[in-house]
């Protein structure tokens, strides 16, 4: 928890010069938010609803981070970094398709939804840790600029 403090704080810091990485870290903190309201809510409902809402927010994040920033991560940082981040994304989406098929009261349920909680964490901690800023201090204005816009 320490190290991924640490890790949003620098890129947080990095952000101050790179609208498209205030926008990451954002969707980030919406990421966050939505995991806790799927894991509190009570009744089934309120669990497929705050679900449903979380992998919307999940999807959309990851489409844009697909299409916008990993090209960069990959021209920048590399290309291992990249594969991976669109690897681990890809399965995120599949063990959500599972999760939509379970019981939203079930002990199942919420032991899967806390291992794709625990996976985007992991995967947030590289983004913010290293694979975000590594292309945040690699590129000019102009690059960061056509990435906001992008």
């Amino acid at each position: 928890d320490e190290q991924r403090a640490e890790a949003r704080r620098r890129a947080e810091s990095l952000a101050r010069s790179h609208g498209w990485l205030q926008q990451i870290l954002e969707h980030h903190r919406q990421i966050d938010s939505a995991f806790a309201e799927a894991l509190t809510a009570k009744a089934p409902a309120a669990r497929l609803k705050a679900a449903k809402q979380l992998g919307a927010l999940l999807t959309g994040h990851s489409m844009a981070e697909e299409a916008v920033i990993y090209p960069a991560v990959s021209q920048h940082d590399g290309k291992a970094h990249a594969a991976m981040a669109y690897e681990e994304q890809s399965m995120a989406k599949v063990q959500f398709a599972l999760l939509e098929q379970m019981d939203p009261m079930s002990e199942e349920w919420r032991e899967k939804l806390e291992h794709i909680q625990g996976a985007v964490l992991q995967h947030v901690y590289q983004e913010e840790s290293s694979w975000f800023p590594n292309v945040a201090e690699a590129i000019d204005a102009d690059t960061s600029a056509h990435l906001d816009q992008r």
